[in-house]
Formats: C-alpha cells, sequence, structure tokens
C-alpha cells in the first residue's frame, strides 16, 4: 500500500462508495494483477467500512446479551465486499482483480479491476479473451480474493 495523502482521503470520503476512475492509483500493482491500458479495462474505486457487523435489533422482548447483536463478523474478507459491489454497480462487467488503496478510521479503500467482456478489443486479445465464457466470477469465488476466501490460496 502506497501513501496517500490527507487531503486525497478527504476527497475520497466526501465522494460516492463506488466511483470509477480514470485510470489506477497504483500502476504498478494493477498491472502486475492483469490490467492494460487499453479499451474494454475500468477501473472503479469502492469504499468499505472497516469492523464488525451489527445484525437488526429484534422487535420482541428478551434479555440484551442474548438478543445477539453485536460481534458478528462476516465471513468474506472486506476485499470481497468491495468487488461484489462494484460486481453489482456495473453488471455488464467482469472483475478481473482488486487490490488494496488505503484505509483510514472508517473505511477501507479498494481498486476493483474490471472488464467488458463483450468488447471487440478484448475478444480480440488472446491473453484476456478467456473472461468472455465467464459470467459472474466475482459471485461463485472465482477471483483471487474469492479464490483465497474457499481456502484455495
Amino acid at each position: 500500500m502506497i501513501e496517500v495523502s490527507k487531503e486525497t482521503l478527504r476527497k475520497w470520503r466526501k465522494s460516492k462508495s463506488i466511483e470509477r476512475v480514470e485510470k489506477p492509483f497504483n500502476i504498478k500493482r494493477a498491472r502486475s494483477l492483469g490490467y492494460k491500458a487499453k479499451q474494454g479495462f475500468v477501473v472503479v474505486r469502492v469504499r468499505v467500512k472497516k469492523g464488525g457487523r451489527r445484525r437488526p435489533k429484534p422487535r420482541a422482548g428478551r434479555k440484551p446479551s442474548k438478543a445477539g447483536l453485536i460481534h458478528f463478523t462476516p465471513k468474506k474478507s472486506l476485499r470481497l465486499i468491495a468487488e461484489e459491489k462494484a460486481a453489482r454497480k456495473y453488471p455488464n462487467l467482469e472483475v478481473l482483480n482488486s487490490y488494496l488503496v488505503a484505509d483510514d478510521g472508517v473505511y477501507k479503500y479498494f481498486e476493483v479491476i474490471m472488464v467488458d467482456p463483450h468488447h471487440p478489443v478484448i475478444l480480440s486479445d488472446k491473453k484476456i479473451s478467456w473472461i468472455a465464457k465467464q459470467r459472474g466470477r466475482v459471485f461463485r469465488g472465482l477471483t483471487s480474493a474469492g479464490k483465497k476466501m474457499r481456502s484455495l490460496k
């Protein structure tokens, strides 16, 4: 993770939680994960809240300690949650990979590399055309973060 200035983090905090960016923040890392500066590749910055998860409070009466509200952790990593958020926002694109860009006290920021599987440039590139045959990679645990969650890495 490279250093991010406080001013940049302030700007990211005020922006939308899922935002398309022109080029990757960490180009070296993005290229190592398969990004190319050509048509059909899209980079999305996703903001995910850190920490555990809370359940909604039950309406019926019971002892507060037995209500089961806190100390729940998601089975997925925050990186995988970020990939899924991006995939839901852009249903016509496929998630290739992602990486952590920055974090502050409340949020973690990830950049998700996405590919348009129907773009002619992608279909003609032999190194990345395999992605056209896959649909919903991130929801089936086929990305790097998904494989790690499934203990395949």
